[in-house]
């Protein structure tokens, strides 16, 4: 399954039906495909169409400080912080944007919110190198937390698998933890969450969208404004998928 929902986004992408329709000019002869192709790549190559959607995933969510947030049975930071980049040496992890997801997590636990932080060994059946789990631990111990408080999973590939084996790990039939996950990614997880039993108090970081200021340069296509809008209706297919399934 986990191939499938990375390929499912892909086939629905502006690209590959832009793609789709190019060929079917070629083979056709029919301008429509053409022009249809021509308006769909520049419109999801818009800055401002990216930015939209991104604006609508993150619309219910808001920063919270630590202050405000009540105490749970754990502190959950969820994976997808960090990118393999393949060396002569091996495999060497970087970070990505989410990055806020485990320094959010490291300040809640010094805040102490929580006895214990929950981290995921995220990866996918084709990648290599160790569990990005294993590395968010390792900061987290350099950054004071005490080995006996950082928990980590099983191999997991996604929010689901998340979700499911972190039930495992907490003694309460529905536990309370302290959800970390990115803005756009929150509402999904959450459901997750909450469709396998947990008690969920949202701490949503790494917001993505822009102010909504009108600027000429947000109406010219650009690299940038395609891969935005890709990435913004790959997770909304994911939330249609959880929604049915939950």
């Amino acid at each position: 399954m986990i191939y499938l929902h990375k390929l499912l986004p892909v086939l629905v992408s502006p690209l590959f039906i832009s793609l789709a329709l190019l060929i079917f000019f070629i083979l056709t002869r029919r301008r429509r495909y053409g022009i249809m192709a021509a308006a769909i790549i520049y419109i999801a190559a818009m800055p401002i169409t990216g930015n939209n959607l991104l604006q609508y995933l993150e619309k219910d969510q808001h920063f919270q400080s630590l202050d405000t947030l009540p105490k749970a049975d754990a502190v959950v930071v969820l994976s997808g912080m960090m990118r393999r980049i393949p060396t002569e040496d091996g495999m060497v992890m970087e970070w990505n944007d989410a990055v806020d997801r485990i320094f959010a997590g490291i300040d809640t636990m010094k805040a102490d919110k929580a006895p214990v932080l929950i981290l995921t060994r995220g990866i996918l059946p084709w990648q290599k190198g160790v569990p990005e789990g294993d590395i968010l631990a390792d900061t987290a111990k350099q950054a004071g937390i005490p080995t006996s408080r950082i928990h980590l999973t099983d191999i997991v590939a996604n929010t689901a698998e998340e979700a499911a084996a972190i039930k495992t790990m907490l003694a309460p039939s529905e536990p309370t933890i302290i959800l970390i996950t990115s803005a756009f990614h929150m509402p999904r997880a959450r459901q997750i969450f909450e469709g396998n039993g947990f008690n969920v108090i949202p701490h949503a970081v790494d917001f993505r969208a822009s102010d909504g200021s009108f600027s000429v340069m947000k109406f010219i296509p650009q690299a940038s404004g395609l891969n935005q809008t890709s990435f913004a209706i790959r997770e909304l297919i994911g939330r249609l998928w959880y929604l049915i399934r939950y």
